[in-house]
């Protein structure tokens, strides 16, 4: 009788526990890469203007909220220049939501290669996150361009030694996004209409995440809109973020202590749920 180690790839029943089988994902690093690679190049395939997209999006966004939040409303920048602030914010929730839409659609975007098909089925959302880093990655150019024409026209900006964060920002953005959007995935497989629900919860938080204004700008009297700022875990990454790229802002260490735990319970409790409906989703779809 053979051995499992004479195999090239062993489907076992079902497993107790948590397993991420992380040997059989990097198997099938190729796989990975080819599902990375379709993000990219689906993603604008015949559109006129391609990869400009990329700079395009965050460019358009950042005029408007320059016009409509810092020319109109007069809401404070925290000194920074408008251009500069707003991008910085429009960078980090863009990835987020990238990383959360990638994950959400995990199961729903991907059953008809999931019934035909074996593979680990954390390549899906790996690839995904994997997409999203690259994608940030490229309009980091675009905001290092901008930050470097404030920096030589004189502007009281600067990057200080926090900017070493950065890294562990991007994971724990990456890592809440995907906790949430597998607990949305595995959600909506049964139930397609909490889909809106979902995507009107998600619009709201941007709303008390600190993008279009910064957590000085909250009057004392709102103090208590202010604590349920503090209270979403992405808060503390943004103004981690701009603090340590711009130099003004509001670092609390607490604060990321607070996303560190809730990055990883909520990790943990998407991993959970992951193993638990990648074995019966079928049958539910």
């Amino acid at each position: 009788m053979a051995r499992d180690d004479q195999w090239d790839i062993v489907i076992k029943p079902k497993e107790k526990g948590i397993h991420l089988h992380l040997k059989e994902v990097w198997r099938y690093k190729d796989l990975l890469y080819l599902y990375v690679k379709r993000d990219f190049i689906s993603a604008y395939k015949q559109t006129i203007l391609g990869p400009l997209w990329f700079f395009i999006q965050p460019i358009f966004s950042t005029l408007i909220y320059t016009l409509v939040f810092g020319g109109i409303a007069q809401i404070s920048t925290d000194g920074l220049p408008p251009m500069l602030f707003y991008m910085s914010g429009i960078l980090c929730w863009n990835f987020f939501s990238d990383c959360l839409g990638r994950s959400s659609g995990t199961f729903s975007g991907n059953a008809g290669v999931f019934s035909k098909v074996y593979f680990p089925r954390l390549v899906v959302p790996i690839a995904g996150l994997a997409s999203a880093v690259l994608k940030m990655f490229i309009q980091m150019l675009l905001f290092f361009s901008i930050y470097a024409y404030f920096l030589f026209t004189g502007s009281s900006i600067g990057v200080t030694v926090y900017i070493l964060l950065f890294p562990l920002l991007v994971i724990m953005l990456a890592g809440i996004a995907f906790g949430v959007g597998i607990l949305i995935s595995s959600v909506t497989i049964k139930y397609r209409d909490l889909n809106i629900l979902f995507s009107f919860a998600i619009g709201l938080i941007m709303y008390i995440t600190p993008i279009i204004y910064p957590l000085s700008a909250i009057p004392a009297k709102y103090s208590a809109f202010k604590w349920v700022i503090q209270l979403n875990p992405l808060s503390s990454v943004v103004e981690a973020f701009r603090f340590g790229m711009l130099g003004t802002g509001e670092l609390s260490w607490g604060g990321l202590l607070y996303s560190s735990i809730f990055t990883f319970i909520i990790v943990l409790l998407g991993i959970i749920v992951f193993n638990k409906v990648e074995r019966r989703f079928i049958d539910i779809v």
